[in-house]
C-alpha cells in the first residue's frame, strides 16, 4: 500500500491535518487565557496558532499532502478560533460589541446560504474570496493587537488596534456583500453563461 492510498483512508496521517487539529484544542486553553487575565499568554498562544495556521498550509504544498478533510478542517479550526475570541473579548470590554455581532452575523449569513444551496443545489464548493481571505487576515491581526494593547499602551499599538477593527467591520461588510453577488451570480444561468446548478 502505498502512502497516498494510506493518507487517503486515513487522512489524520497527514502532517497538516494533525497540524489544524491541534489548532482546534488550542481554542479552549485561549479562552481560559484572557478569562483569566492572562494576557501574556493568550498572545502567545494565538501567535502559535497562527504560525501553525501559516505552516500547515506551507507542508500541505510541500509534502503534497492536499486531503478533503483538510479542505474542510482548515477554515472550520480558523472560525472556531476566531469566534471563540471574539466573543471572550467583547465579553471582557475589549472589542466593541458592534464589531462583534458583524462578524457573527455575516459568518452565519454564509453558512446558512451555504446550508440552503447544499440542499437544493448540492454545492459543497464554495471557494473564499479574495474578500474572504483578506477579512479573515484583518479579523486575526485585530485579535492580535487587541491582545497585545493589554501588554503595552505604545502609540503604534493603540493605532493599529483601532485600524484593525475598523478594517474588520468594513471587510466584513464588503465580503459579505460580494458572497451574496456571487451566490446570485452562480443562480442565474446568464450571469455564467450556463444553467444553474441542480
Amino acid at each position: 500500500m502505498t502512502d497516498d492510498t494510506k493518507l487517503r483512508l486515513n487522512p489524520f496521517r497527514s502532517a497538516p491535518n494533525i497540524l489544524t487539529l491541534l489548532r482546534i484544542c488550542l481554542a479552549p486553553f485561549l479562552v481560559a487565557a484572557v478569562l483569566d487575565n492572562r494576557y501574556r499568554a493568550g498572545f502567545i498562544l494565538f501567535v502559535a496558532a497562527g504560525l501553525s495556521d501559516a505552516l500547515d498550509g506551507v507542508l500541505a504544498r510541500k509534502l503534497k499532502q492536499h486531503t478533503l478533510l483538510g479542505e474542510y478542517l482548515d477554515p472550520v479550526a480558523d472560525k472556531l478560533l476566531l469566534s471563540a475570541l471574539f466573543l471572550v473579548l467583547m465579553y471582557k470590554g475589549l472589542i466593541p460589541l458592534e464589531v462583534t455581532v458583524m462578524v457573527f452575523g455575516r459568518d452565519i449569513g454564509i453558512l446558512l446560504v451555504s446550508a440552503i444551496l447544499f440542499a437544493v443545489a448540492g454545492r459543497r464548493e464554495f471557494h473564499p474570496s479574495l474578500f474572504g481571505k483578506a477579512n479573515t487576515l484583518v479579523q486575526i491581526v485585530a485579535v492580535a493587537v487587541v491582545l497585545l494593547h493589554q501588554l503595552t499602551q505604545a502609540t503604534w499599538v493603540v493605532v493599529l488596534r483601532a485600524a484593525a477593527l475598523d478594517g474588520t467591520m468594513i471587510l466584513t461588510v464588503i465580503s459579505g456583500l460580494h458572497y451574496a453577488w456571487l451566490v446570485a451570480r452562480r443562480g442565474n444561468p446568464a450571469a455564467t453563461g450556463g444553467p444553474a446548478a441542480h
